[in-house]
């Protein structure tokens, strides 16, 4: 069942466009994987989809109803968004940076309660934050800080969780960690990845090309060695990991 889609999802700035003509699903409970050069419109495909931007044609449904006829407060209960750089007041506390993930769901008649403690709580400990809880905002490193901003949308509970490129500066071992949690999270995920190798781990992949959807499906069913030539520009075979059988890509230059 699909609970995010666009159609002939188009996006200009002063005469470029950006993206053109995109049509898609998202299925409820998979991850899908937004890959491409740079340049090729991911991360602006994520801000449409999430609602982050208007696009200049076509339309997004979640869940069905137009994102443009939704409030924001009911988009953010049901999706939540961590950008390559997104930025917090730097006087403010970890926990309480990822306390504002609550927001969508208070009110006069809600208060913050003891459950919402015990969220944020989770959502540190999900990315292995928790030592971090009470430090300020602006003595974090930049890897610390993405963790910080991917356990602020944990807490928001989302049903979809967006992602643009969470790994992004993250070292090697807290980059297969925030994956490994992304991938065990019972919510529909899609991200934006710069590895490949990495994306080969999504249910379905999306390959973007100069604004434009190229395939969708299964990823060694779209990121083939002729694919990889016509889109990225580079050669590379699959090998098999001895360890577990899985397929990996070994790139030539």
């Amino acid at each position: 069942m699909s609970v995010l889609s666009c159609s002939n999802l188009t996006f200009r700035v002063r005469g470029a466009e950006l993206l053109s003509g995109v049509a898609l699903e998202v299925l409820q409970g998979e991850t899908l994987g937004i890959v491409g050069p740079n340049g090729a419109g991911k991360s602006t495909l994520l801000k449409l989809l999430a609602g982050l931007r208007e696009p200049s044609a076509g339309e997004v449904l979640l869940e069905g109803r137009r994102l443009g006829q939704m409030t924001r407060r009911t988009i953010a209960q049901k999706l939540a968004v961590v950008e390559q750089q997104a930025d917090t007041d730097d006087g403010i506390r970890v926990f309480n940076a990822v306390a504002l993930g609550r927001t969508p769901w208070l009110s006069a008649l809600e208060p913050w309660s003891r459950s919402d403690d015990e969220i944020v709580e989770q959502a540190l400990s999900d990315v292995d934050a928790v030592h971090l809880r009470s430090r300020i905002w602006r003595s974090l490193s930049g890897g610390e800080r993405q963790r910080v901003h991917i356990a602020r949308a944990l807490a928001q509970r989302p049903q979809i969780l967006v992602l643009d490129e969470p790994a992004n500066h993250l070292d090697i071992q807290h980059q297969l960690a925030i994956l490994k949690v992304v991938q065990a999270l019972p919510v529909t995920t899609l991200i934006a990845l710069h590895d490949l190798n990495q994306a080969l781990k999504c249910d379905r992949l999306a390959i973007l090309e100069r604004g434009r959807l190229v395939d969708l499906g299964k990823p060694l069913d779209v990121l083939t060695p002729q694919r990889l030539q016509d889109t990225f520009g580079i050669r590379a075979h699959y090998l098999t990991d001895p360890f577990d059988g899985a397929q990996i890509l070994r790139f030539h230059s």
